[in-house]
């Protein structure tokens, strides 16, 4: 036997609200992050040059920021590929105008001249 539910009601259902303002998505759209990397493409007595690949995570991104702080006395004195900010040991560099949108799984290249003993430095990378 097959029943069916309660009694007829002819209330008219109301409309789920929409939210304001409206949320927006985009194809493809997740969480947006980056990835840094580095290597010491040459050094000498009292220099070294550095490279820093960036890649894009899962979505695509429209910025990034490099942060991170030298160990022991470096300081960036040429960068070719992004704005550098220094504050003592403190580096950050954001994207330039051309190079700041990324497709996902995509990567750009920056790299700069330095002074004092190559090293590796530990790199954050955040998205915008």
């Amino acid at each position: 036997t097959v029943t069916s539910g309660g009694g007829g009601s002819s209330a008219t259902p109301t409309p789920t609200p929409t939210p304001t303002p409206t949320p927006t998505t985009s194809p493809g759209s997740g969480t947006k992050s980056c990835s840094a990397s580095y290597t010491t493409s040459s050094s000498w007595t009292g220099g070294f040059n550095g490279s820093i690949n960036v890649t894009a995570g899962s979505a695509a991104i429209s910025g990034w920021k490099l942060t991170w702080t030298w160990p022991s006395g470096q300081s960036i004195s040429s960068l070719w590929s992004g704005n550098l900010t220094q504050s003592g040991a403190s580096e950050t560099v954001t994207n330039a105008s051309y190079n700041g949108s990324l497709a996902a799984g995509a990567t750009t290249n920056l790299g700069f001249t330095a002074s004092g003993n190559a090293v590796a430095p530990t790199i954050t990378c955040t998205a915008s």
